[in-house]
């Protein structure tokens, strides 16, 4: 019996951590706005043809990505657990700040995983917490990209915090 436990136990236990993020608890309350792109939409939206420059780099970018996580939240309850998350796992997942800023009670912090190839990044972590009457955000992307293009997808998803991005990429040079 207690090799069948054993067993079970050990063929349960991947399936915690493939797959999932410390964000997707964030997916599904009435008061979170959620936006999950995953590797096979990118896949497919890679195989479209465009002609112009900005585009065609935009659908070089999508085929490197894996996973993109958006929360957004006007719920103050919500929004300090976002933030609790996302520090913490700024701090476990071994990322390093690349920005951060302050302004008139808005706060972003934007992290990075190099990937170790040159300017590559393999993860990028954004969190906004809004002012007063702001909404607090989480971004998570995933893949093998690079700063500089992240600023056409989220001009081309129109993602909350692109110009925080397109500012990061500016300062990392």
């Amino acid at each position: 019996m207690k090799k069948f436990i054993l067993v079970v136990v050990l063929a349960l236990v991947p399936t915690l951590f493939f797959g999932q993020s410390v964000f997707d608890k964030f997916d599904g309350p009435d008061d979170v706005q959620a936006v999950i792109v995953n590797k096979k939409m990118f896949e497919m939206i890679g195989k479209v043809n465009s002609k112009d420059k900005e585009g065609q780099q935009y659908l070089n970018l999508v085929k490197q990505l894996d996973n993109l996580r958006v929360f957004t939240t006007s719920n103050p309850k919500i929004a300090a657990d976002m933030k609790a998350t996302a520090i913490k796992y700024m701090k476990t997942a071994g990322l390093e700040d690349l920005m951060r800023v302050s302004d008139k009670g808005k706060n972003i912090r934007i992290a990075v995983k190099s990937s170790g190839r040159g300017n590559q990044i393999s993860e990028l972590l954004m969190f906004i917490e809004g002012g007063a009457k702001e909404e607090s955000v989480v971004l998570s992307l995933t893949g093998l990209f690079d700063l500089d293009d992240i600023s056409v997808l989220t001009d081309k998803m129109n993602l909350p915090g692109g110009d925080d991005i397109k500012g990061a990429s500016k300062t990392k040079k």
